[in-house]
C-alpha cells in the first residue's frame, strides 16, 4: 500500500469535453460499490504515473460533482473512501493498490475500472454507466407498419451482419428463443467492448450502427448476394427492443475480454427523456460468460440480446419459423454457393432450438416445390452513373456509382385447368402461412436484398429516391427524366444483351414453358362470339385482349349451358366466402382465338335477386360484353364438385325466400335494443335536446324485410326481422342552424357493411361518439340520413333540435356591418351596440330580462370615466341586447391622442361580466381657441417675426381638437411665412404653431388684428398694437458750405467757400449752397435712438432715406443709409431759385416715419474790400467788418441764428478761404488716421482673445475625445438629420434647399405628395459606409426631390409657351415667396414609375430587406470582406419605413433599389478586387474608399462628399451620448472662433493697408500746407486782422496747431477753432 501523504494540490486537473481537442487524453468508466458509475478523463502531464490515492481523490471528485448535477445517487448507501481494503479492478481481473501507470491504457477506448471498498457488497448492474444520447423523439413516431416480425428480423439483421464476419473456422450461429416472458436473440459474432470503434455503447446509439464500416463490401458483389451490409434496414437495435418490449439486456464478449458487457435500456426512461437537451444515460455492467454461452460460441465471441416482458403474447412459433426461414431463406440453404450444386448453410438459425434448415414449411419452400422443374429465366443487370452525373453526397462522400441485380423467373404451369398460384395459395393457407393475396391481386414480384427478403413489400422498401431503384422498377418502361442518367447492362448466359434481344429471348422461354408444362381447357360446344378489347377485364377476371363468349361448354364430360340454373357453395371461389351463391349462367369465357392456348376460361353468371346481368351486344361487326352487376367465376368451379346445377323447384323455393329477405325500409334500433346488444347506440328521443349532451358512442340501424310489422314488434330483438344480407347502408349527418334553414351543412358521412355482435347479423353500427364526441354542441337541426343502393328500400331519416345550453359562457359584441369600426366624436352618441349571450358551446342564448348594466371606457391604463347615459333594451326575439344613446363626455381626451383609441368595457350584471369594445373617441367640433404664448407688446415691430405664437384649438369639453382640422385666417397687418392661402390645419397636438411664421407686415404705431374662423364663423379674434417711432433731425452740428463772391476779383469767388455749422437745419440759406452732415435718427417713444435701424444687405436688413421736394433740381432718387438708427447726409445741395422750398424726408420702407422741414432761399451778400471779423458767442456767428467808405457788408441774420457770409476781405485772391479749406481737409485725414489705426490695436487685441479661446476649446476636446470609446470617434463628424438640413438649406439658390425650408413650416399643397430628398429617407451605422455610399450615387442624385406620383413631380415646375420656366408657379413661387430662387437642374424621382425589385423580401422584418442570395465563389463560400448589399445598409427610419406604392412597394424595393441596384459592399479594396471577377456584377465599394460601377467602370481618385447620409449611433450608453453631443458643441465652438479668426486676420490685413495709406497721404499733404504758408508770408500786403471764431483751442490736435503757428507768422492773423456743437 503506496504512501497516504499524497498532496492534494498536486492533484492531476480533470478534463472537460470543451477543451483543446489536441491534448491527449485518457478515458476511464469507474463502477462504484453502490450500484453507480462515473466517466474520468485525464490530461496527459509530464509526470506519467499518478498515485493510488491521487486517482482516487478524482474519482470522489467526479462522484460529488455528478451526485450534485443529478441528485440520482442520494438515495445510495455510502461508499467508504478512506477504507484500507480499498483497491482497483480492470476488466481483466488484475487488480491495483498502488501507484498508476497511465501509459498502460490505450487512448481511444474508454477503460472500464471497478472501484472495491472492502465492503464485500458486489453488484454486476451500475447506474449511469453507458451514455447513449440519442434523438429519441424517433420513439414517439413508431410506424405503423413496424410489426413484431419487422422488429424481429432488424434485430436477426445485425445478429447475421456480426456473423458473417467471422472467419471460416468460427461457428456462424444465430439463435432465437421466443418465450412468454422473454425474447432472446443470441448469435456468435465478433462480440463488442468498452474501445470506441467496437463500443456496446454504439449498438444503444441509433444512427452509429457497427456495420455501416462494412456496407461498402455490399457494394458491386456477385450472385447470391450473400453479403449481408444492409445499411439501411429497420429502426436500429433500440427501437425494435423497445417495440417488441419495455426493456431490453444486451451482453456481449470479445475473444480478447475476459469479461462479459452488459447495457439495460428501459422503454420507460427512453420515453421521458425524449428531446432532452441534457445527456440519456443507461445502466450497464461486467459479468463472466456462462457456461451456455460458452458452449454455443466455442471462440468466445458472443452478443446476447434479451427483451423482457414482451409485449406479443400466445405467438405461433410455427408460424414465426416459417416467417424467418422465408426472410433468411438463402442464408439457411444455398445450392448456388457451391460448385456442385450441392445444398449449403451458410448460417446456422434456430428459432426455440429447432434449426430453421430442417422445417418444410414456409412460402419460399411452398413456392419452390410448386414450380416447374424447366429452366429458370436468369438475368444479370449492372447499373452505373455517369461520369458527369455522379457528385458527392450530403456527406461529402462520393455516392456509389454502380450497383448489381438479378431477375430471376420461374414459370408456375397450369394443371388440370388450375393455376399453381391458386394451389401455392392453398397450401400456404393449411399451413396457416397465409398471404393477404388472393389469386386476382397476388404480386408474382418478390424482393431479395444481398439476399434478404423485404417483407411485407414489393417495391416500396427499396431506396426511393436512388436512381439505381428507380431504373430498376421501370426497367422495360418508357425512361423517365431520373434514369437518363443511368446505364443499365443486360447479360444473360455471360452475354450481353440489348433489351430487344432479352424480350425476344424471354418470350422464346415463356413459349417454351408453356408447351411443356401448361395443360390445355376444353373448348366450347358452340360457334363462339369474338369479342375484342372487351370493357372492364379486371371484372371479367381475364388478361387478354381477346376473348371468346360461348353459350355451352362441355367440362369433364358435363355440358354446362346459359341459362342453366346452379348453386356455388360457399368458398368455392373469391367472392363466394359466406354463402351459397345461386346463379343463372349466362355465357363462358375463354381467352384467345381458337388454338391458343394458356388462356383463362370464366364463368359469367347473374346471382339471384340481380336485375342487370351481363349484356351480350352483336350489333354490327365489333361485339361487345359489359358485365354489369353479373359475378365472373373461375372456370375450376366446375371441376372442384363446388358448383352444381339446381332445379326450378329449388330455384322457386330460393326465389321466394329472396323475397322474404328483401329489405323494404331502414329502422334505427331504439335504447333497449341497443343495450340488449350492449351498445351504447340510441339517438336521443327527447325533443329539443340542450348543447352538449353526449352522443351516443354507435348508432345501430338494420334492415327490416317486407314481412315485418312495425305495430307488432317489440322492444327485444329477434333475427327473423333483420334482414341478413351483404349490401353496405350509408349514414349521413347534415346540420341547420335553424329547422327552417334552408343551407345545411354537412358534417359526417360514413358507408360500412352489415355486421354481427351478440349474435345477431346484419347489424350496421355506425360510429358517431367516438368519430365526433362533440356533436351536438352547436344548436341547431341535426338531420341523420341512412340509405342504402337497394332500390326497394324505403330511406330512413330522423331530425334532432339541440337548443343553447343553459350554462352562459360569454357575452359577444355582435358587429355590425355598417359599422366596421366604432369611431364617436365626444358628445355625440355612439351608434348601437348590440350584445349577445353565448353559452359554453358558443351558442347564441335568449335573454329573459334586461340586466343591469354598468358601462365604463378606459382610456388608458390610469384613465378611466364612467359612462351614465345609455338606453337598453331587447330585440323582438330576446336574442339580442341593444344598447341606444350612449353619450361619451370627457376633457380628457389628450391622453389618447392621436390615434384616440379607447375601450368601451359594458359590464353585465356584475363586473365579473364585461363586453369590451375596442373604439376610438374623438374631439368634438371647434368651440374655442386659446393663446398659450402671448405676443410680445414690447417688440411688436414691423417686419418682426414672432418666434412664439401657439394657439390652443378646443371643443366645446376642453380637448384638443383633432389633427388635421382646417380653419381659416384673417390678417390684418400680419402675414404668415411660407403659406400659400388663407386656410390651415391643426397639428398632432391639436395646436396651431405660428412661432417663426408669423410676422408683421404693417408699419409703426398702427394696429394689426389676426381672425381664426371656422364654418365662416369667427371664433378667435386678437387686436395688436405695433410699437411707435419718429424720424427727427439730430442735433449734431450741420455744416453750410457757402461760396464766396468778390466784385473786384472774379476768379477768386469761384474757389473761395466758407464753412459755417449750425444746431439745426437752418431756415434760409443762401441759393446754390450746400448742406452738409445733416444727420436723422429713429427714435422711440422714449426718445432712444433705435439702432435696429441699421442698412445691412447680407442680413436682408434695408434702411434707407429719401428726401423729396417739389423742385425740380432736388434728386429725390438717392438713398441715404441708415447706421445703427442714425442716417448722416453728408452733403445736400440746395436749387440755384430764390425762394421758400419744403423738403420731406422719409424712411424708404416705411413712409409714416417722415420729418418735414422748410427753407428760405435768398441771394448771398455782396462784401467789397474791407476787414471782415467774424465772431462766435453762445453758438451764434457773426460777422464784423471795419466801417469805411469802400465798405458794404450786407449781413442778414433771422433770430439771432444765422449770418451768412459771401465777399471775401481780400483784395487779391481767394488765399484765406484756400487756407481754410486746406486747413479743414488736414483735419480729416488726420481724423481717418486716429480712426484706421484704432482699428488696427482693437484687432490685434480682439484676435489674442480668440486665440486664447481657441487653445481652450481644442483642450476641451481632446479631453472629451479620451473619455469615448475608440469605435465612436470614427462617427463624430457625422451629421445627425437636423444637421443636414441645415447644411441643405445653406445651399443657396437650390431646389433642395427650398423644400428643406418648406419642411420647417406647415405642409403645402404642392409638397403633400413629396416624400423627401433622397439624402434624408434613410440613415447608416458609420461614417466610411455613409460617404461611400453617397459617393457612389452622387450628389445630384442624393438631393434629388422624391414624389409618390409622375402628377406629383409634374405640379414642382411649369412652363410657358416659350418653353421657358414659369418662376410663378410651382416650387419657382415658393422660393420667390421665401426672397430666393432656384438656379440650375435638380432631379425629382417618381416611386410608381420605378420597377420594383422583382424577388421576395423579408415580410417578418420591419425594415422589409431584400431577399438576394449572397454571392459565392467557385467552390460555394461566401467572398472575405463581404459585408452585405448596399440596398439593405440604409435603415429607413419613421414614416418612411411604412410607406407604400399603390402596388404595395416600399422605399427599399423602389428607390434604393433603383439607386444602387445589387451593389455590394467590403471592408477593403483587396476584398473587392478579389471578388471582382466571379462575385460582382452589378456594382461594389469598399469602405477605405475604393467604387466598382457595372460595365467596367471604376472611379478613382478621392472626394469627401459634403452631402452623405445621416449616421445612426445604436447601441451606445447615455453618458457616450452625452459626451459626444458636448464634443460635437464645443467643435462647433472652434469652427465659429476660426471662421472669426479668419475674417479678422483680412479685416487687420485691410485695414493695416489702409492706415499706411492714410499715414503717407497725410504727410504729403502736410508738407503742401506748409509751401502753401509760406507763400502767404511773401505777399506785400498790409495785415489787416481777420478772426473767424468757430470754438475753443482746446480741441484741436498738435498737428493742427504746429500749422495755425505756421500762419500767425504771415502777414495774416487768422484764429480758426472747430466747434462741434451738442
Amino acid at each position: 500500500m503506496e504512501d497516504k501523504s499524497h498532496s492534494r494540490g498536486m492533484k492531476r486537473r480533470l478534463a472537460f469535453g470543451d477543451e483543446d481537442s489536441d491534448v491527449v487524453h485518457r478515458r476511464f468508466k469507474v463502477l462504484l460499490p453502490n450500484g453507480t458509475s462515473v466517466g474520468l478523463t485525464l490530461k496527459d502531464g509530464p509526470d506519467p504515473e499518478i498515485s493510488f490515492q491521487g486517482f482516487i481523490d478524482l474519482i470522489r471528485d467526479a462522484y460529488d460533482l455528478d451526485k450534485r448535477q443529478s441528485g440520482s445517487f442520494k438515495r445510495k448507501k455510502m461508499i467508504n473512501w478512506t477504507s484500507e481494503r480499498l483497491y482497483l479492478e480492470d476488466t481483466n481481473g488484475s487488480k491495483t493498490r498502488g501507484r498508476i501507470d497511465l501509459r498502460r491504457f490505450k487512448l481511444h477506448k474508454c477503460h472500464v475500472l471497478q472501484l472495491h471498498d472492502g465492503s464485500g457488497e458486489v453488484t454486476n448492474t451500475f447506474e449511469n454507466m453507458w451514455d447513449l444520447t440519442p434523438d429519441t423523439d424517433l420513439l414517439m413516431e413508431l410506424p405503423e407498419e413496424y410489426t413484431f416480425e419487422t422488429a424481429l428480423a432488424d434485430l436477426i439483421d445485425n445478429s447475421l451482419q456480426a456473423v458473417w464476419l467471422n472467419c471460416e473456422n468460427h461457428r456462424r450461429l444465430i439463435s432465437v428463443d421466443v418465450l412468454e416472458n422473454r425474447i432472446s436473440i443470441f448469435d456468435t459474432g465478433p462480440g463488442m467492448d468498452n474501445s470506441d470503434e467496437n463500443s456496446i455503447v454504439k449498438w444503444g446509439k441509433m444512427g452509429a450502427s457497427l456495420n455501416r464500416l462494412y456496407k461498402v463490401k455490399a457494394i458491386g458483389c456477385k450472385p447470391p448476394f450473400l453479403v449481408p451490409f444492409f445499411g439501411m434496414f429497420g429502426y436500429g437495435g433500440p427501437v425494435a427492443s423497445m417495440h417488441l418490449g419495455s426493456c431490453v439486456v444486451v451482453s456481449s464478449k470479445t475473444k480478447e475480454s475476459k469479461k462479459v458487457f452488459k447495457l439495460r435500456l428501459a422503454r420507460d426512461a427512453l420515453l421521458n427523456n425524449s428531446g432532452s437537451e441534457c445527456s440519456w444515460r443507461t445502466d450497464g455492467g461486467i459479468r463472466n460468460p456462462l457456461d451456455d454461452e460458452i458452449v454455443k460460441s466455442p471462440h468466445r465471441s458472443f452478443t446476447k440480446v434479451e427483451i423482457l416482458r414482451p409485449k406479443v403474447k400466445n405467438l405461433d412459433i410455427s408460424k414465426l419459423q416459417c416467417r424467418l426461414k422465408d426472410i433468411y431463406f438463402p442464408y439457411i440453404q444455398c445450392d448456388e454457393l457451391s460448385k456442385g450444386g450441392k445444398t449449403v448453410t451458410p448460417v446456422e438459425f434456430q428459432v426455440n432450438g429447432v434449426d430453421l434448415a430442417e422445417i418444410q414449411g414456409g412460402e419460399a419452400a411452398i413456392t419452390n416445390l410448386h414450380s416447374c422443374n424447366g429452366p429458370e429465366f436468369t438475368v444479370l443487370l449492372r447499373f452505373s452513373l455517369k461520369k458527369e452525373n455522379s457528385s458527392p453526397d450530403a456527406s461529402g462522400s462520393k455516392a456509389p456509382r454502380m450497383a448489381n441485380a438479378r431477375l430471376k423467373c420461374i414459370y408456375f404451369p397450369i394443371r388440370q385447368g388450375k393455376e399453381n398460384i391458386e394451389r401455392i395459395l392453398e397450401s400456404l393457407d393449411a399451413e396457416g402461412c397465409g398471404v393477404r393475396e388472393n389469386f386476382e391481386n397476388y404480386s408474382r414480384v418478390s424482393i431479395r436484398r444481398l439476399g434478404r427478403l423485404l417483407p411485407d413489400a414489393r417495391w416500396t422498401d427499396l431506396a426511393h429516391h436512388s436512381p439505381f431503384s428507380i431504373a430498376l422498377k421501370n426497367f422495360g418502361n418508357r425512361l423517365q427524366d431520373k434514369e437518363k442518367d443511368v446505364n443499365v447492362e443486360i447479360h444473360r448466359d455471360g452475354e450481353q444483351l440489348t433489351y430487344l434481344q432479352l424480350e425476344r429471348e424471354y418470350l422464346d422461354w415463356l413459349l417454351q414453358m408453356h408447351h411443356l408444362y401448361d395443360e390445355e381447357i376444353d373448348s366450347g360446344e358452340d360457334q363462339p362470339i369474338i369479342v375484342v378489347t372487351p370493357l372492364n377485364k379486371k371484372a371479367l377476371g381475364i388478361s387478354s385482349d381477346v376473348i371468346r363468349v360461348h353459350q355451352v361448354l362441355k367440362r369433364k364430360g358435363l355440358l354446362w349451358k346459359s341459362g342453366q340454373k346452379i348453386k356455388v357453395l360457399k368458398g368455392a371461389c373469391a367472392g363466394c366466402h359466406k354463402n351459397n351463391v345461386y346463379a343463372t349462367i349466362e355465357h363462358f369465357l375463354l381467352e384467345g382465338f381458337q388454338g391458343d392456348s394458356g388462356g383463362e376460361a370464366r364463368i359469367i353468371c347473374r346471382p339471384l335477386g340481380i336485375e342487370n346481368g351481363c349484356r351480350l351486344s352483336v350489333k354490327g361487326e365489333t361485339p361487345s360484353l359489359e358485365i354489369q352487376d353479373s359475378l365472373s367465376l373461375p372456370i375450376s368451379v366446375l371441376d372442384s364438385g363446388k358448383c352444381m346445377p339446381i332445379d326450378d323447384s329449388g330455384w322457386e323455393l330460393q326465389l321466394k325466400k329472396q323475397i322474404q329477405k328483401t329489405p323494404s325500409r331502414i329502422e334505427l334500433l331504439n335504447a333497449e335494443q341497443c343495450h340488449q346488444l350492449e351498445v351504447d347506440g340510441a339517438l336521443p328521443i327527447d325533443l329539443p335536446i340542450h348543447a352538449g349532451q353526449t352522443p351516443p358512442e354507435d348508432i345501430v340501424a338494420v334492415l327490416r324485410p317486407s314481412s315485418y310489422a312495425f305495430s307488432l314488434a317489440s322492444n327485444y330483438l329477434d333475427q327473423k326481422d333483420i334482414v341478413k344480407i351483404n349490401l353496405e347502408m350509408s349514414m349521413e349527418v347534415t346540420f341547420r342552424r335553424t329547422k327552417n334553414h334552408q343551407d345545411s351543412e354537412h358534417i359526417y358521412s360514413v358507408r360500412i357493411a352489415p355486421s354481427s355482435c351478440e349474435g345477431f347479423h346484419g347489424l350496421y353500427k355506425f360510429p358517431l361518439g367516438v368519430n365526433h364526441p362533440h356533436l351536438f354542441q352547436k344548436a341547431g337541426a341535426y338531420t341523420f340520413s341512412f340509405f342504402t343502393e337497394h332500390s326497394g328500400c324505403q330511406n330512413y331519416k330522423q331530425t334532432i333540435i339541440v337548443v343553447p345550453s343553459e350554462k352562459a359562457g360569454k357575452w359577444k359584441l355582435l358587429r355590425d356591418k355598417k359599422f366596421s369600426s366604432y369611431t364617436v366624436r365626444v358628445g355625440s352618441y355612439f351608434p348601437p351596440l348590440s350584445i349577445a349571450c353565448y353559452d359554453i358551446y358558443d351558442n347564441q342564448m335568449s335573454f329573459t330580462s334586461i340586466p343591469s348594466l354598468k358601462i365604463k371606457l378606459i382610456m388608458n391604463e390610469d384613465l378611466c370615466i364612467d359612462v351614465v347615459k345609455m338606453k337598453p333594451s331587447l330585440s323582438s326575439d330576446n336574442s339580442v341586447l341593444i344598447i341606444k344613446d350612449v353619450v361619451i363626455e370627457s376633457n380628457e381626451l389628450d391622453s389618447i391622442r392621436p390615434n384616440y383609441a379607447a375601450t368601451l368595457i359594458i359590464y353585465i350584471k356584475d363586473e365579473s361580466t364585461s363586453v369590451s369594445v375596442e373604439c376610438h373617441v374623438t374631439p368634438g367640433a371647434l368651440h374655442s381657441i386659446n393663446v398659450r404664448s402671448q405676443l410680445p407688446r414690447k417688440q411688436l415691430l414691423p417686419g418682426f417675426v414672432v418666434e412664439q405664437f401657439l394657439l390652443e384649438v378646443f371643443d366645446v369639453h376642453g380637448n384638443h381638437v383633432e389633427e388635421g382640422l382646417e380653419v381659416q385666417f384673417q390678417l390684418d397687418g400680419f402675414s404668415i411665412q411660407g403659406q400659400m392661402g388663407s386656410r390651415f390645419k391643426v397639428d398632432d397636438l391639436g395646436c396651431i404653431d405660428l412661432g417663426g411664421l408669423l410676422k408683421v407686415t404693417t408699419g409703426y404705431a398702427k394696429q394689426a388684428c389676426l381672425s381664426v374662423l371656422h364654418d365662416d364663423q369667427i371664433i378667435f379674434k386678437q387686436a395688436f398694437q405695433t410699437e411707435k417711432r419718429e424720424l427727427r433731425i439730430s442735433s449734431s452740428v450741420s455744416k453750410l458750405f457757402a461760396p464766396v463772391s468778390s466784385s473786384s476779383s472774379p476768379t477768386f469767388l469761384s474757389t473761395s467757400l466758407f464753412t459755417i455749422m449750425f444746431s439745426q437745419v437752418p431756415e434760409q440759406c443762401i441759393v446754390g449752397s450746400s448742406l452738409e452732415n445733416i444727420g436723422f435718427e429713429v427714435v422711440d417713444s422714449n426718445g432712444a435712438i433705435d439702432i435696429t435701424f441699421h442698412d445691412d444687405e447680407k442680413c436682408g436688413q434695408f434702411h434707407t432715406l429719401v428726401v423729396k421736394s417739389e423742385s425740380s433740381e432736388v434728386d429725390d432718387s438717392i438713398r441715404y443709409v441708415f447706421k445703427h438708427g442714425c442716417c448722416n447726409i453728408t452733403s445736400f445741395p440746395l436749387p440755384q431759385i430764390e425762394g421758400s422750398l419744403c423738403f420731406r424726408a422719409f424712411h424708404s420702407r416705411y413712409s409714416e416715419l417722415y420729418c418735414d422741414f422748410k427753407i428760405s432761399l435768398v441771394q448771398a451778400p455782396i462784401i467789397k474790400n474791407s476787414i471782415v471779423e467774424v465772431h462766435a458767442s453762445d453758438g451764434k456767428i457773426s460777422l464784423h467788418a471795419p466801417k469805411g467808405e469802400n465798405s458794404e457788408v450786407e449781413s442778414h441774420t433771422c433770430n439771432g441764428k444765422v449770418l451768412f457770409l459771401q465777399n471775401s476781405p481780400f483784395d487779391n485772391s481767394g488765399t484765406v478761404g484756400n487756407l481754410l479749406s486746406m486747413v479743414k481737409y488736414n483735419k480729416e485725414l488726420e481724423s481717418e488716421v486716429c480712426k484706421y489705426a484704432k482699428r488696427v490695436a482693437c484687432l490685434e487685441n480682439f484676435l489674442k482673445k480668440l486665440d486664447f479661446l481657441k487653445t481652450g476649446t481644442e483642450d476641451d476636446i481632446f479631453r472629451l475625445q479620451a473619455s469615448l470609446e475608440p469605435d465612436l470617434l470614427n462617427n463624430l463628424d457625422c451629421l445627425s438629420t437636423k444637421e443636414l438640413m441645415k447644411l441643405i438649406e445653406g445651399r443657396g439658390h437650390t431646389a433642395a434647399a427650398i423644400l428643406c425650408s418648406l419642411a420647417q413650416g406647415p405642409q403645402m399643397h404642392i409638397t403633400e405628395d413629396v416624400v423627401g430628398m433622397v439624402a434624408l429617407l434613410g440613415t447608416v451605422c458609420s461614417v466610411k459606409l455613409s460617404r461611400i455610399l453617397a459617393e457612389y450615387i452622387g450628389e445630384d442624385q442624393m438631393l434629388a426631390v422624391v414624389c409618390k406620383s409622375y402628377h406629383s413631380a409634374y405640379a414642382l415646375e411649369q412652363y410657358g409657351h416659350n418653353g421657358e420656366v414659369d418662376s410663378s408657379s410651382g416650387l419657382h413661387a415658393e422660393a420667390s415667396a421665401l426672397g430666393k430662387s432656384i438656379s440650375g437642374r435638380f432631379l425629382v424621382v417618381c416611386l410608381e414609375d420605378i420597377r420594383p425589385y422583382p424577388g421576395e423580401v423579408e415580410f417578418g422584418n420591419p425594415q422589409r430587406k431584400l431577399l438576394i442570395p449572397d454571392p459565392s465563389l467557385p467552390f460555394g463560400h461566401r467572398p472575405p470582406g463581404f459585408i452585405g448589399y448596399a440596398v439593405n445598409m440604409i435603415h429607413l427610419d419613421n414614416p418612411h419605413i411604412n410607406y407604400r406604392t399603390e402596388s404595395g412597394h416600399g422605399l427599399r424595393e423602389t428607390l434604393f433599389y433603383r439607386l444602387f441596384r445589387k451593389a455590394q459592399v467590403y471592408e477593403t479594396r483587396e476584398h473587392m478586387e478579389k471578388a471582382r471577377s466571379c462575385c460582382i456584377k452589378h456594382g461594389a465599394v469598399s469602405l477605405d474608399g475604393g467604387i466598382l460601377r457595372e460595365n467596367g467602370v471604376r472611379s478613382l481618385g478621392f472626394r469627401n462628399p459634403e452631402i452623405y447620409f445621416p449616421v445612426e449611433n445604436m447601441n451606445i450608453s447615455p453618458q457616450s451620448q452625452k459626451t459626444m453631443e458636448q464634443i460635437k458643441e464645443k467643435q462647433t465652438q472652434l469652427t465659429t472662433i476660426l471662421q472669426k479668426i479668419g475674417k479678422s486676420n483680412e479685416k487687420l490685413k485691410r485695414d493695416g493697408l489702409k492706415l499706411e495709406k492714410k499715414k503717407i497721404k497725410f504727410q504729403n499733404y502736410m508738407d503742401h500746407t506748409e509751401d502753401a504758408i509760406k507763400d502767404i508770408d511773401t505777399m506785400n500786403m498790409s495785415p489787416p486782422e481777420y478772426t473767424l471764431e468757430l470754438g475753443t483751442p482746446s480741441q484741436f490736435t498738435p498737428r493742427v496747431l504746429s500749422c495755425l503757428s505756421l500762419m500767425v507768422s504771415g502777414a495774416y492773423t487768422i484764429k480758426l477753432f472747430v466747434v462741434e456743437m451738442m
